[in-house]
């Protein structure tokens, strides 16, 4: 992956967020608030998806249904919050980087414990996103420690992880409600390898794509950084 493409995806994805967030972000610096106390309300709202994937509310009835992928949203807006308002007021810093990056992991183990609970999910699945979540960011982790930027290197970065999950959740209580309102009752399979719970077509196809998709990013992490570093010692 050359440098270019890179850069035209960081520049992409902040002229996006740059037409959302300037508003809220200018509302929080104005009252004070912290980037440590975003990452901390990004955490809270993740345990609060977790806890109502948990209790099966994604196959409920509308007004049931969307605690869980609300609380996503709310997590990830968190995410993004709180490194803007540290880059503007100058706040940024190693320490808040380490506790936010943690903050991360915890609230990602959270998200999928909730998945899994939640039947939509079974444990092998849920210990392989779990692992591949995982050494996407240990990879940049290892990367950066040696010097090479890795801001914007692969398909399925956190934020690009956060949304789609929000994404596929909303779908699958779409596809859950109309096939019941056509039908009579939801169009569910029952799929013991993947999930514990009859699940829509829709998530079974998901699911395996998804997985797919952090196996590219980490392979993309992989070989960039592996050239990176051969490159370097060439150099040097």
């Amino acid at each position: 992956m050359s440098e270019e493409p890179i850069s035209k995806k960081r520049e992409a994805q902040k002229e996006i967020a740059s037409k959302f967030i300037e508003k809220p972000v200018n509302f929080l610096i104005k009252h004070n608030v912290t980037p440590n106390i975003l990452s901390y309300l990004g955490l809270l709202c993740m345990i609060l998806a977790a806890f109502f994937i948990s209790l099966g509310t994604i196959h409920m009835f509308l007004f049931f249904s969307w605690p869980g992928p609300f609380f996503i949203f709310l997590a990830g807006t968190f995410d993004v919050f709180d490194g803007e308002v540290a880059r503007r007021t100058g706040k940024e810093s190693a320490a808040g980087a380490f506790l936010d990056s943690n903050l991360d992991r915890i609230s990602d183990a959270i998200l999928i414990l909730g998945l899994i609970l939640g039947g939509l999910l079974n444990f092998m699945w849920g210990y392989i996103i779990l692992f591949l979540s995982i050494m996407i960011s240990y990879i940049r982790s290892r990367a950066e420690n040696e010097g090479i930027d890795m801001r914007g290197i692969g398909l399925m970065e956190r934020a690009e992880r956060v949304l789609t999950l929000f994404g596929a959740l909303i779908i699958e209580t779409w596809v859950y409600l109309i096939t019941f309102w056509i039908y009579g009752k939801p169009s569910l399979i029952e799929v013991p390898f993947l999930a514990t719970q009859p699940v829509t077509w829709f998530w079974v196809i998901f699911i395996l794509i998804y997985v797919f998709s952090l196996v590219l990013t980490v392979y993309q992490r992989i070989s960039f950084t592996y050239k990176h570093l051969k490159e370097k010692k060439s150099e040097n």
